[in-house]
């Protein structure tokens, strides 16, 4: 028998609205096991279309398909289709990087998949009971069209607890090093698949730092500098650069990433909110600010006091930035959307006595697209303003 899940006429309008995430509320039956793919119907039993089930998350179903349909809701055909069909895409972008995102999810119409590529390897997460289960599925396709020389699993991401599954990194195929050498406009660095941010790499931002990079100048300040990217493409242009990240390892890594891409940076061990209160008491002033900062907002419980924190930063860089200085602010907090981050700074400006233009709003690569219809997905933020006085 067809695994089935009936739903709520709510539940029905908000597929029809194009959400792709059925809350268990709207739930009315479940003929179905967990992680199965299944047929979804709504209350007067009209096919809503096929989608992935949980019996554990929040997030009961993740739509597939929307329509009716004479196809199983267990074809693998379409899950090859829609792999080949996002490897295409990104194929087309001519990406200059050895290191982008392949499936991203939702904006792929592959639920709850992450396929990142580094190098000859591959990093995927699996973040639903229904991509869990069907990973040797992913593996082999991935396999049969990129031909990698190594697959790895990093499903630590704490959203598997929230479907029940336990977290853990696995190599499901080939062999994978330790760490990746990988190229970002003409920046070469280690990714660290196992153990370092997101898959390795907070591949989302490579697009902003080539776009911030036509804008800096002078002396630089690359706050939340992880790893450096934004330093090591900006500091090509800049006469002196300072990279602050509360993480010791991380500001190991920059330095070696400095050395080994001959630019000069001074990168810092400190917390930023003391570091910029530290700087502005010195009386120093940057031409070029970057803050890329960690989500404050990981919750919608925690907004307010994530807005405080990014009208502190900001205010505070506005404050060190010279008039006709760039500042690069960004936001990764899903819960602070483009028009409330827009307000934060507007606020940090008043509070600044400063004015600033906005010379470009920017988001996630290209890699990383936005469904629309599916704000979720549409997550990093990015400002590049000019101070005029």
């Amino acid at each position: 028998m067809t695994p089935t899940v009936v739903i709520s006429a709510r539940g029905s309008e908000r597929v029809a609205s194009g959400h792709s995430w059925i809350y268990r509320a709207d739930v009315v039956e479940a003929r179905a096991q967990a992680g199965d793919r299944v047929l979804v119907r709504g209350p007067r039993g009209r096919t809503v279309g096929t989608a992935f089930y949980s019996d554990k998350s929040q997030i009961a179903l993740r739509m597939l398909a929307v329509g009716p349909t004479d196809a199983a809701p267990d074809d693998d055909g379409l899950i090859e289709k829609r792999i080949d069909a996002a490897v295409a895409f990104r194929e087309s972008l001519r990406i200059d990087a050895t290191a982008y995102r392949l499936v991203h999810g939702e904006a792929d119409l592959l639920p709850s998949l992450i396929v990142d590529r580094y190098a000859d390897y591959l990093v995927v997460q699996a973040l639903s009971q229904a991509t869990d289960r069907m990973l040797p599925l992913i593996v082999q396709m991935l396999q049969a069209r990129l031909h990698p020389r190594g697959i790895l699993a990093r499903n630590d991401p704490r959203a598997r607890t929230l479907e029940g599954l336990e977290q853990r990194v696995d190599v499901l195929a080939g062999e994978v090093p330790d760490t990746i050498a990988v190229v970002e406009e003409g920046i070469e660095y280690d990714a660290d698949p196992r153990r370092g941010q997101k898959t390795g790499l907070f591949l989302d931002q490579r697009e902003n730092r080539a776009a911030a990079a036509q804008y800096a100048h002078g002396r630089l300040l690359d706050a939340f500098s992880y790893q450096g990217g934004f330093a090591l493409v900006l500091g090509k242009k800049c006469r002196e650069s300072i990279a602050i990240d509360i993480s010791e390892d991380a500001i190991k890594r920059v330095r070696a990433n400095a050395e080994r891409n001959q630019v000069a940076i001074d990168a810092r061990v400190g917390n930023v909110f003391d570091e910029l209160r530290g700087l502005e008491r010195l009386g120093e002033r940057f031409d070029t600010i970057v803050l890329d900062p960690p989500a404050f907002a990981k919750t919608r419980a925690a907004v307010e006091k994530a807005t405080a924190g990014y009208k502190e930063i900001n205010l505070r860089a506005l404050k060190l930035l010279n008039p006709g200085g760039f500042l690069v602010t960004c936001s990764c907090s899903y819960h602070v959307n483009e028009a409330a981050f827009a307000e934060i700074v507007f606020d940090a400006a008043l509070d600044a006595n400063v004015q600033v233009t906005v010379v470009e709003k920017r988001m996630q690569g290209r890699d990383h697209p936005v469904l629309l219809g599916v704000p979720e997905t549409y997550y990093l933020k990015c400002f590049v303003l000019r101070k005029l006085a």
